[in-house]
């Protein structure tokens, strides 16, 4: 039995399915941890929504932006992005029920020493802690009433966390730092204009993971939607968006023993811009 955690798919089938077959994966015995971002740029999301759907228990994924940004659109709200890719998805018979399990999936997955979620942790929360406000928006996103969280979820106010934040703007900020994050100054406070690499990071901000004493060093992340980082190996942090959209490669580490697995963006999947 292995696990494998792959970075941002985003409708890169083919490219995933030529993973998977790399890495030898039996879903009989073997599971798959997924960052998010299954969804969006790529030119074949509905496939691979069916598909990792279809594995059911075998697939672990938690929610990217592009995902929620789907979920958003497919009710009517925020506005589609240059290059969005969710047409075919809008138009499929079986819409409603891959929507409804998308919007079922988690934020955050905790499980013994390792932590997956999109983006990143804000430096005054453990792993715990973030799993625990996780379920907050996992709620908001499952009840009744979650067509109102839809309509009030995007947005980049407010930029910090407060322990007595409320209502939509404390939801928006869990969203904001799990699924949007790349840079933070040392109190916590998130930037969300800069997506390049580390070294343009804005004046008096830094990558979330490289924080002081942030509280959740102690557990060991598992991170995407960073491109423009590459994949990053550390001892608490494996960040495995390593740019397959962009031309990069779709990477996936078996954790059991960290052993890298890549392969090539194929060449139909490969954004121009």
């Amino acid at each position: 039995m292995a696990t494998y955690a792959i970075g941002d798919i985003q409708g890169c089938f083919s490219s995933f399915t030529r993973l998977l077959e790399r890495c030898e994966f039996d879903p009989v015995q073997d599971k798959l941890w997924l960052v998010g971002d299954l969804v969006n740029r790529g030119p074949r999301s509905l496939e691979t929504l069916r598909f990792v759907r279809d594995l059911g228990s075998a697939a672990i994924t938690v929610l990217g932006n592009h995902d929620l940004s789907l979920l958003m659109t497919a009710e009517g709200f925020g506005k589609r992005g240059k290059g969005d890719t969710f047409d075919e998805i809008l138009a499929a018979p079986d819409r409603d029920e891959l929507l409804g399990w998308l919007r079922h999936r988690p934020l955050c997955h905790l499980e013994g020493q390792y932590c997956m979620v999109h983006a990143g942790l804000l430096p005054q929360w453990t792993a715990a802690e973030a799993s625990a406000l996780a379920a907050e928006v996992e709620a908001a996103l499952t009840e009744p009433g979650w067509r109102e969280f839809m309509a009030n979820m995007w947005g980049s106010e407010p930029a910090a966390w407060r322990n007595n934040l409320a209502g939509w703007p404390r939801l928006r900020v869990i969203v904001n730092a799990l699924t949007r994050m790349r840079f933070c100054s040392a109190k916590g406070e998130m930037d969300f204009k800069a997506k390049g690499e580390v070294a343009k990071a804005p004046k008096g901000y830094m990558p979330w993971f490289e924080v002081p004493d942030r509280r959740s060093a102690d557990t060991v992340l598992i991170t995407g939607h960073w491109s423009a980082l590459g994949l990053k190996i550390q001892p608490n942090l494996l960040a495995i968006d390593s740019g397959c959209l962009w031309g990069g490669a779709l990477t996936a580490i078996r954790l059991e023993d960290r052993a890298v697995i890549q392969v090539d963006c194929s060449k139909e999947e490969i954004r121009a811009w």
